[in-house]
């Protein structure tokens, strides 16, 4: 177990604290929902760098990250939903939720056949997941930062993260629809 894989198995712990903390009937539950799920997106770029940075890369950790990214930011975009629920809230959460579940098919097919270099993470994916990140931390906090409308920031945020997400879906397909486009014997 080394130490960035540790760091992923605790962000999918923090997963029913989240869920937990989300529910509880106190006036601070949102902000500190906030707090769970910002420790949450730093443990995730903090595995990342460490294992680069101490060479402790593994099959396991590769795996796991974007499994433990998937379940939190689905888990958080569902109870966002669950607080707001309107059409408003649903569209871009089902685009986001939706895009993961397609892009991480898409990756496990092309591993598949040997071309996962094709749809490696690209740049646009981590400015897409920042935006969401700060998206879904804004609209967890869920209520103005003096007179920092973060709420409403959070909202276009979230649009604007799915926007990011459908091109960047397309721009993945793009680059598979080669392989994605070849007769099979």
């Amino acid at each position: 177990m080394t130490t960035p894989t540790i760091l992923t198995v605790f962000r999918i712990a923090l997963i029913p604290v989240f869920v937990l903390v989300f529910y509880l009937p106190v006036h601070w539950s949102g902000a500190a929902s906030a707090v769970i799920f910002t420790l949450a997106a730093v443990t995730d770029w903090l595995d990342g760098f460490l294992a680069r940075r101490m060479n402790q890369t593994s099959a396991f950790g590769a795996f796991l990250d974007p499994v433990a990214d998937k379940l939190m930011v689905g888990v958080a975009l569902v109870l966002l939903v669950e607080a707001h629920p309107s059409p408003w809230m649903s569209i871009p959460a089902a685009i986001i939720i939706g895009r993961e579940i397609a892009v991480s098919a898409l990756r496990e097919w092309m591993a598949e056949i040997g071309e996962s270099a094709r749809v490696a993470v690209s740049m646009m994916g981590k400015v897409k997941t920042t935006c969401q990140m700060l998206a879904i931390i804004f609209l967890l906090y869920g209520e103005p930062l003096y007179d920092f409308p973060l709420d409403t920031v959070g909202f276009v945020l979230l649009y604007v993260a799915a926007a990011l997400t459908l091109w960047s879906m397309t721009l993945y397909l793009r680059k598979a629809w080669p392989s994605l486009n070849r007769k099979t014997p």
